[in-house]
C-alpha cells in the first residue's frame, strides 16, 4: 500500500463511520491496526468529528465531520484536476 497522509486516513475513517460503524468495520475499511484506529478515533472524538453511540457500540460521523469530509473531497478533486491537466500537457509535449 502506498503512503497515506494523516488527512487521507482521517477521510477514510470519516467515510467508514458515516451512518455508524463498529471499531472493527472502521479498522478494516481504513486499513489500520487496532492501535492506530484507537488513536485516531480518540482524536476525532475529541475534535467532535465522530461520536460514540453507546447503543449499538458504534461510531458515527457528526455533521462537523461530514463538512470536513466534504471539504477534503473538494480539495482532492481540485488536485486531481490539476494533475490531469499536467498529464495532458506532458502528453502533448511528447507528441
Amino acid at each position: 500500500m502506498k503512503y497515506r497522509s494523516r488527512s487521507d486516513i482521517i477521510g477514510l475513517i470519516l467515510e467508514a463511520a458515516n451512518g455508524g460503524a463498529t471499531k472493527t468495520k472502521i479498522m478494516y475499511k481504513s486499513y489500520l491496526s487496532f492501535a492506530q484506529m484507537r488513536d485516531y478515533l480518540g482524536m476525532l472524538t475529541e475534535q467532535g468529528l465522530v461520536e460514540y453511540e453507546e447503543l449499538g457500540h458504534r461510531f458515527k460521523t457528526t455533521a462537523k465531520g461530514l463538512r470536513v469530509l466534504q471539504i477534503q473531497n473538494q480539495i482532492n478533486e481540485e488536485f486531481d484536476a490539476i494533475d490531469d491537466d499536467r498529464k495532458r500537457r506532458i502528453a502533448v509535449e511528447l507528441h
